[in-house]
């Protein structure tokens, strides 16, 4: 029976600095998207394979840091998840070579190789079966982007017939121009997903450069001054990038292929596309997992509106008292969502609305005083439009007005 392994490149405390704040106290692969762990996504993904022998987590974290979350999943998904720590930087395929031994302890036939901080579907049974199919050494997942937003990424050519990589460049500063046809030219506008299946030729590939760096390195005679310049623009010798070393030498000789998803792709690189990526896996739910969305009725438990997760231990009060705008006040059920993640422990009070968030661990979001006080007295006049979301505090609102944004202590005339 054929075997496949899995490899997530989770990075370190050395990069992803863009992230902070979010990743001082929580390693980035642990921050929660959609209620889980952002590293579960694509494991979750792999526990999909077919004939999955094993998954290996590589990155700079200490051991410690995931010790806990590697015995956790590994146990809930019943796939043995392993966390490697990198010695020193290898780079992308420098450290999946560093590793080549433990990776290949099963003797699987496909090395499924993704990065952490990719937000997609992972169709990662078809981009397997696709690669079968090409029978080259490597495939990579690939989307279609505007042309001009393509230079910001690995930008890439493929036959639009056989899906041959024909060349690629890691974020170019020019566009990349197809040349298969040259009454048919134009921009490229497909990108790499960070996301490849490979067979164990891949460690074969990597060895070729190694090589070709030592013997060059050994024939090299310099002088001190110029060995001191040299050291300065040259990589490591064991440093071997994925894309510039690999992908771009190997592009056009039949042993790259491309494989193009039409669903969602991000990275996850800002505090900000945390909260997008969120939203994109709970809409993932409802076809993958819908047990994990909560609901509610609106009357014993809080109203829920879009895709929203509250973690089982998560505390949401079922109802928030409204004051109405005549001399009554009415009982109405709090709302929670769209695109919400409640995470465990969490305490919401009464009244409280959640739009468009992420919750951490033990936060308390309190609810209740004193909404007279601080409501203070509020008159819409005549056929008064409020729209969704908006808050009016102690303002006089005259007729026929329609208010789209939240005012307080204001008289619109």
């Amino acid at each position: 029976m054929e075997k496949v392994v899995a490899v997530i490149m989770v990075g370190g405390p050395t990069k992803g600095t863009r992230f902070r704040p979010l990743s001082f106290n929580t390693p980035k692969p642990l921050f929660p998207l959609a209620g889980q762990p952002m590293i579960q996504h694509p494991i979750s993904a792999c526990k999909r394979i077919p004939n999955l022998a094993q998954i290996f987590l590589i990155g700079f974290y200490e051991e410690r840091e995931f010790a806990l979350y590697v015995s956790s999943i590994s146990n809930e998904l019943k796939v043995p998840v392993r966390y490697l720590k990198e010695d020193k930087p290898h780079g992308s395929a420098g450290g999946l070579y560093y590793f080549r031994d433990m990776i290949m302890e099963e003797n699987p036939s496909h090395i499924i190789l993704l990065n952490c901080d990719v937000c997609c579907s992972f169709p990662l049974p078809d981009l397997l079966e696709a690669h079968k199919r090409y029978g080259g050494m490597g495939t990579m997942l690939v989307i279609k982007v505007s042309a001009e937003s393509a230079h910001q990424f690995g930008e890439l050519i493929a036959d639009p017939n056989t899906k041959e990589l024909l060349h690629y460049t890691e974020k170019p500063e020019t566009f990349v121009h197809t040349h298969y046809s040259s009454s048919n030219c134009e921009v490229s506008d497909l990108i790499n997903c960070g996301v490849y299946v490979f067979t164990p030729d891949i460690f074969t590939a990597i060895q070729g450069v190694l090589t070709h760096r030592e013997d060059r390195a050994n024939i090299r005679q310099v002088s001190s001054f110029e060995a001191f310049q040299s050291a300065t623009r040259t990589l490591p010798v064991d440093f071997v990038r994925l894309d510039q070393d690999i992908l771009s030498p190997l592009a056009g000789k039949k042993q790259l292929y491309t494989y193009e998803t039409t669903d969602f792709w991000e990275q996850i690189k800002t505090p900000g596309m945390s909260l997008k990526c969120s939203s994109l896996y709970l809409a993932l739910f409802k076809i993958t997992s819908p047990q994990l969305l909560a609901s509610g009725n609106g009357i014993t438990s809080a109203t829920i509106a879009g895709d929203v997760y509250i973690h089982p231990s998560a505390k949401v009060h079922p109802t928030a008292k409204v004051i109405n705008i005549s001399s009554s006040s009415s009982i109405l059920s709090s709302a929670i969502g769209p695109n919400v993640s409640i995470s465990a422990n969490v305490r919401v009070g009464a009244g409280v609305r959640l739009i468009s968030c992420i919750v951490l661990d033990d936060v308390e979001i309190k609810g209740n005083g004193d909404y007279n006080a601080k409501l203070g007295i509020t008159i819409l006049g005549e056929a008064v439009t409020v729209e969704d979301e908006v808050v009016v505090i102690n303002s006089i609102v005259l007729p026929n007005k329609v208010l789209n944004v939240s005012v307080q202590e204001e008289i619109i005339l």
